[in-house]
């Protein structure tokens, strides 16, 4: 999903300034989807709204500079949708946890417990979020997509449980690790 896309999903929900746009692409139910900065958000709702897909309205503001508000066009919706339809790219993931996971026989066992349980409560904050979001009944497909969220979580959690003890065994059997190199 590119940051247009995004743009154009965050806006067929409602208005939305580009502030507002960047919280819910981050902390928000869109914070799934897309990674978006301002510096991408910006320029892409100026080309959204030369292409006619938003329009954009100032909103004054009492001791503030004023605001621009997005609104999803008609075209915007439509383009938007077409592009639902198309082929997605792959799913990424990124996970600086499995590179320390990688190298557990270079770090020993003392890190490598420390990483899974930073990774355990990372996790675990993420689906604290997710499930205090809540799900809308009237909206099936988005408790769908919350509920793949929790799973996919609850898995990584679970499967932490069942095998972290054998990253540990790893390092503790490291060919490069000794407890004595580390004590030093």
């Amino acid at each position: 999903m590119s940051v247009r896309s995004l743009c154009l999903a965050i806006l067929s929900f409602g208005d939305a300034t580009g502030y507002e746009i960047r919280k819910e692409s981050t902390e928000g139910k869109f914070s799934y989807f897309e990674d978006a900065s301002f510096g991408s958000i910006y320029p892409a709702l100026a080309r959204l709204e030369a292409d006619g897909l938003v329009t954009v309205r100032e909103e004054l503001q009492d001791g503030k500079p004023t605001r621009k508000v997005y609104s999803i066009t008609e075209a915007g919706r439509a383009e938007f949708l077409k592009g639902l339809t198309e082929p997605q790219a792959a799913d990424t993931f990124k996970s600086p946890f499995l590179l320390v996971a990688l190298y557990a026989e270079h770090i020993g066992p003392d890190a490598i417990e420390k990483a899974i349980e930073r990774r355990r409560s990372q996790v675990q904050a993420e689906l604290d979020t997710l499930v205090a979001h809540g799900c809308d009944d009237s909206d099936p497909a988005s408790c769908w997509t919350r509920s793949y969220g929790v799973a996919c979580m609850t898995f990584t959690l679970n499967y932490l449980a069942s095998h972290g003890e054998e990253l540990v065994r790893i390092a503790q059997g490291a060919s490069g690790f000794s407890q004595a190199a580390a004590a030093e």
